[in-house]
């Protein structure tokens, strides 16, 4: 295989939403650049890039998939993404490594949902769009409305290359305005026969290539100076304005295929290959420390590892993006992140499980390596003395948790182990091992995604698990004031335990004043506060305790085992368990024994008397609280709306982006638990959603008295 140079480099992002047919795309493109001699098809479990057990399985990508086309003497560095939100950190990450976002659209049902998550990221990473209008075979498909789409939701920079004379099952040619030619295809697609436009499709084709000149003018001076001028531009000035548009973002180019049956794939990789930007036409990356890390080959060797897998028969397979030099087989790098050395002693280029051993990759290029030591995704590699690291890759928040265990609990470590490794693979899937909750807790992008995850440990790994809701980290708090004692007194002979400890206790506010007088009935207790802790808590809230002791009624070295005593009941609070927050007390008062005195007997002493304290402050649980913003199709809103109220969500605001509805509503953790499955089957899958925690807040009284009686009902089957 031929060492490409870095200005024959282009690396393209392949998305879209779930069944517009990206894979069978990919499968066409590899068909038609000669890598495969017969395509595959996703039905059938033969394409190339759907080739780990588990999408077999299920029908449709889980992974991305990285492969190379070697086209007009360029090198096409391709990353088929799935396009289920379930999987969008596979997008996330190859947005990041690559150059150019191909969003392919299904000719039949427009933008979806999907279209539009995925241009977010575009936006956010700057990179260059172009549109491919799939399935223009289909039996529903609008080539015209799905135009009318894109412009309505991604404005005038939508510009068509070309359109199709006839859509449906009839689909067989186009005319591209661009080359001002026709295209048309036999049966079974591929070569097509190219001839000139038919006057009676002229006018309109001379109507789209004046758009699309003066698109692609409006990117250059001088463009727009000959455009003036002569009143067009040639075929290679048009290339040029719209490469400059891409890199911009100025214009969005609208391709026409049928990958099924591969017409108009050849005509939209002669775009990617002649006019798409280069690896080096980019903005030039930079490191963590936002330096500067230009794509030149002859600098420092430097690569970023954006992917792992752990495939049968091979072990771990490391994909990563050659930032800066030249690679060479055999390579002794440094692992940046762990201070580690790696030898690189193969390195391939990849055709989804097919590799192609190569000698070297020049700066900007994508390969693979095989049984590294410790490297991980993420990981920086880099020739000794470059301390260039990169971190770049940001991960959207999980939307769906489940507690997850073995069904033999002497597989607890073994699991854990799995679970690290794939964390390592996939970064969103995101693994907590909760002290609070006394559960692992695996999180990921919706159902589907952590199913998958299931469905890897048990065949995979042969290790059968559970899952079940996890645990709401409930919170507990106080709304008045309440005083209490405890007297703590243990005789066995010898030394005995001694301890009395008097205290008040208030809900805490910040800012709130030092306290100065409480009454309680007809009592009056006047504070006078010597030293005051603040105890910021580390599951939200503060602490706050004041001491008020006078006259030496407790000694001074018994006042960390008081503190210690409230602090065993703040991590778990008398109502359900869970933790205490926003909390203030006074210890003003107590006893001790010259003899029999000591930190236990105080330990043991304030901590009954707070939780006693606590019982008479009207106790109330809280609640976590999320903020989640709903983008649902119209005709789908008042389902939706009705489904969240359902789930005690209060309403905060309506609102359009982009010819869907967005809602944005204030939802309790517990009733998330299964929503991503839910808004799947209410909206067929067309919608998404995003949830942020917001805060805590009171549980409703008929939800706290089911709280209590199943925390008494458990601590019952305990005892």
């Amino acid at each position: 295989m031929k060492v490409y140079e870095t200005n024959e480099i282009k690396n393209i992002a392949l998305v879209g939403s779930k069944g517009s047919g990206k894979t069978t795309l990919a499968e066409a493109m590899l068909y038609e650049c000669g890598v495969i001699k017969r395509r595959g098809t996703v039905e059938a479990g033969n394409t190339v890039c759907d080739y780990f057990p588990v999408e077999k399985e299920y029908g449709y990508s889980v992974f991305s998939t990285i492969f190379y086309a070697e086209f007009l003497n360029k090198k096409l560095n391709v990353i088929d993404c799935p396009g289920s939100d379930d999987f969008v950190g596979n997008a996330i990450t190859a947005m990041n490594v690559t150059d150019t976002a191909v969003i392919v659209i299904d000719g039949q049902y427009g933008v979806e949902v999907g279209t539009q998550n995925i241009f977010r990221v575009t936006e956010q990473e700057k990179k260059p769009v172009i549109f491919a209008i799939n399935q223009l075979d289909g039996e529903k498909c609008d080539y015209d409305n799905v135009m009318h789409q894109l412009r309505e939701v991604f404005g005038s920079r939508v510009v068509p290359i070309q359109f199709p004379i006839e859509c449906g099952p009839n689909f067989n040619s186009m005319i591209d305005v661009l080359l001002m030619k026709k295209y048309s295809w036999g049966p079974d697609g591929g070569v097509p026969t190219i001839s000139e436009v038919p006057a009676e499709y002229m006018e309109k084709a001379k109507e789209m290539q004046q758009v699309l000149v003066e698109a692609a003018a409006e990117n250059d001076e001088t463009l727009m100076d000959k455009y003036f001028e002569n009143g067009t531009l040639t075929e290679d000035e048009m290339r040029a304005g719209i490469r400059k548009g891409l890199v911009d973002r100025s214009i969005y180019p609208v391709f026409c295929v049928s990958a099924l049956k591969d017409m108009g794939v050849r005509r939209m990789m002669e775009f990617l290959g002649n006019v798409v930007p280069f690896v080096e036409d980019m903005p030039v990356p930079v490191d963590a420390e936002m330096n500067e890390v230009k794509p030149d080959s002859n600098g420092p060797v430097s690569l970023f590892v954006f992917k792992t897998t752990v495939e049968p028969h091979i072990g771990e397979v490391s994909y990563f993006k050659v930032m800066s030099g030249t690679l060479k087989a055999g390579a002794d790098l440094v692992n940046i992140d762990k201070g580690s050395k790696e030898r690189l002693a193969q390195i391939f280029c990849t055709c989804g499980q097919l590799r192609t051993p190569v000698d070297e990759l020049k700066a900007g290029d994508i390969g693979a390596t095989v049984k590294m030591k410790d490297v991980k995704t993420g990981n920086t590699l880099n020739e000794k003395g470059f301390e260039s690291r990169y971190d770049f890759i940001r991960y959207p928040d999980p939307k769906f948790s489940r507690a997850i265990k073995p069904e033999n609990e002497a597989d607890a470590e073994k699991l854990s182990e799995i679970l690290t490794r794939m964390h390592e693979e996939d970064p969103t899937w995101v693994v907590v091992q909760s002290k609070e909750l006394k559960q692992t807790i695996v999180s990921g992008q919706g159902e589907f995604h952590l199913r998958t995850l299931k469905w890897r440990i048990e065949n995979n790994d042969k290790l059968n698990v559970t899952f079940s809701e996890p645990r709401i980290p409930y919170r507990e708090t106080i709304t008045k004031a309440a005083r209490a004692d405890y007297r703590h007194k243990k005789q066995s002979g010898g030394a005995g335990q001694f301890g009395e400890v008097h205290l008040i206790i208030e809900p805490y506010v910040e800012g709130m004043p030092k306290p100065e007088t409480y009454r309680f009935g007809n009592q009056e207790y006047k504070m006078n506060v010597k030293d005051t802790q603040e105890i910021p808590l580390e599951w939200g809230g503060k602490l706050v305790i004041h001491n008020c002791i006078v006259g030496g009624a407790i000694d001074a070295r018994f006042i960390p085992a008081i503190v210690k005593g409230i602090m065993d009941r703040m991590e778990q609070g008398p109502l359900t368990g869970s933790y205490a927050r926003d909390v203030q007390v006074c210890v003003y008062d107590g006893k001790m024994h010259p003899v029999d005195s000591n930190e236990i007997s105080f330990r043991l002493a304030a901590r009954h008397a707070f939780s006693e304290a606590f019982r008479n402050a009207n106790p109330k649980i809280l609640e976590p609280v999320y903020d989640v913003d709903v983008l649902v199709p119209a005709d789908k809103m008042g389902d939706v709306m009705s489904d969240l109220q359902s789930r005690r969500a209060i309403i905060m605001g309506m609102s359009s982006d982009k010819g869907f509805e967005k809602i944005s509503a204030k939802v309790p953790l517990k009733e998330m638990s299964s929503y991503s499955t839910a808004l799947s089957s209410i909206t067929g899958g067309r919608s998404s959603f995003t949830m942020k925690f917001a805060s805590y807040e009171l549980v409703p009284g008929d939800v706290q008295d089911k709280l209590l009686k199943a925390y008494e009902a458990s601590n019952a089957d305990e005892d």
